[in-house]
Parts: structure tokens; sequence; C-alpha cells
């Protein structure tokens, strides 16, 4: 009995005859014959699958890395085919290996995290600008003239803007323009503030410096504020400089005390926490 087949024309020039392959692939059990006819199949199909991924060139990735998601999408069409449907492959198989390679460059081109709708609108906006760039125009175009061209209002044109900058990310290393002496991205950085290590002690001594009597404040201040050496506010006060050194080290050890007491946790405390 004959396999009832509508004739239709490929939509795709490239397409080869392989409607009775798939036929006779559907009816093989597991084993070397259907593995052999499985990748016949795959390379019958692959001259189209290496041009559905030439249509993402000079979007960030290379080619061939292109085409070997394109190979893949196109492999698990082949797996997944049913020619009972009645649907002819090439139908099946153009989703199939585009949705694999959009899927690729969501999931692993992107540098930062950016929402699909963001995604979608970052595309447009590509397209878009690309156009408007070949018309003859006196500068390049405004974010009007995007978003008419596009067909989508101005705050979406400015979020798909902003997620053409997202799309990949310039290197720590990278030479900022303008300078020749190798100034890099990197030497732009801040680094870790030192005082930040302090904060903490200065918090937990700020009870007890409080209730030092005002001279001993000012010598303090003078010595750990304002850098001044001893000598300098010994005779800024009018006393000897081994007086001013005794008063320092009598303060330093009454703030550290107290702030070690204060750290403690009182017996009231826990009974309260009790």
């Amino acid at each position: 009995m004959r396999h009832p087949v509508t004739a239709r024309k490929h939509s795709h020039h490239d397409a080869p005859d392989t409607a009775a392959r798939f036929r006779r692939l559907a009816g093989l059990s597991e084993g070397p014959e259907r593995d052999a006819l499985r990748q016949e199949l795959v390379n019958a199909w692959l001259p189209m699958a290496d041009r559905l991924a030439g249509r993402f060139r000079n979007r960030g990735e290379a080619l061939e890395d292109l085409r070997q998601v394109a190979a893949l999408g196109l492999v698990k069409a082949v797996d997944r085919y049913d020619p009972a449907h009645g649907t002819a492959f090439e139908s099946f198989a153009v989703p199939t290996v585009t949705g694999e390679i959009k899927r690729h460059f969501r999931d692993h081109m992107w540098t930062l995290h950016v929402p699909r709708r963001v995604q979608d609108l970052r595309n447009r906006v590509r397209v878009a600008r690309q156009e408007l760039a070949q018309a003859p125009m006196s500068g390049p175009p405004t974010v009007a003239e995007i978003a008419e061209r596009a067909g989508m209002t101005e705050e979406e044109a400015k979020a798909g803007l902003e997620a053409l900058d997202s799309f990949s990310a310039l290197s720590l290393d990278a030479e900022l323009p303008g300078g020749e002496d190798g100034y890099t991205l990197q030497d732009s950085l801040g680094g870790p503030d030192a005082a930040l290590d302090i904060v903490i002690d200065r918090e937990a001594v700020a009870p007890a410096l409080r209730r030092l009597p005002e001279r001993e404040k000012k010598i303090l201040y003078m010595r750990f504020f304002r850098d001044m050496t001893q000598s300098s506010i010994a005779e800024d006060l009018g006393i000897s400089q081994m007086h001013v050194s005794r008063l320092i080290t009598r303060c330093c050890t009454r703030l550290r005390d107290q702030a070690m007491r204060d750290q403690q946790p009182r017996p009231g405390r826990l009974r309260d926490a009790a």
C-alpha cells in the first residue's frame, strides 16, 4: 500500500527531498541502521541550518559558533520530527533551529541579565538604527526617529538603546579613549578606604570619649585627628611633652577598657532575654 503523499513545492530552495527517508526513519528501531539514516538526514539539511545561522551574523558572535548552534538545533529537529503529522520537515525545522540560535544569544551572549521583552526591544532598535543609518541624513538618528521607524514609543526606544550597551562589557584592562599613556578602566576605579576599618572602633569609643574632660578631648583630637606630634601639643597647651604622653596613654587605656565593658552583656539583659 502506497503512503499518501501530497505533492508540494519546498519553501526553501536548498531543501532536499527527504520525505521518504523520514518515513523510513520513523519505522526503524534503535540501532546502527537508524543511526546511519539519522546522520544522513542531518547532513542533507545542514546547508539550510548554515543559511539560517547566517541571518544572525554581525551580532557579536562568530559565524562558526552560530553554525554549531544551528547544527545542534537541526539535530533536535530531526529527532523530534514526526512525518505522520503531515507537515513538511522544513516547516518544523526552521523555527526549531532559529529558536535554538535565539536561545543561545539570550542565555550565553548577554553580559548583564536583561528581560526578554527588553531584548526584543533591543533587536528592533538595532534594526531600525541600521536602516536609518543607510538613509541620507544630516546626523545620527534621534530617539524619536528610531521609535517611529521601529513602531514603538520613545520610552521603549530608550530602553532598547540602553540594552544595546548591556550586550557586552568592556574589560577592566581596556584603555580609556583619548589617552595615550595606557590608562585603563581599572585605573579609574576607586580602592578600599582605609578609614572604613576604624569606623567600628570609633563608634565603640564614642560614648566614653564624650565623658572625658575637655583637655583630654582636645589632646586626643590634636593627636589623632590633626596628626600633631606630642611636642607640638605640649607647646600649644603649655605643658611638657612627657605629660602629654602620659595623658594620651591614660586616655587610650580608659577608652579601651570602657569599650570592652560596654561590649560585655549585663546580667539584667541576659535575664530579660531569657
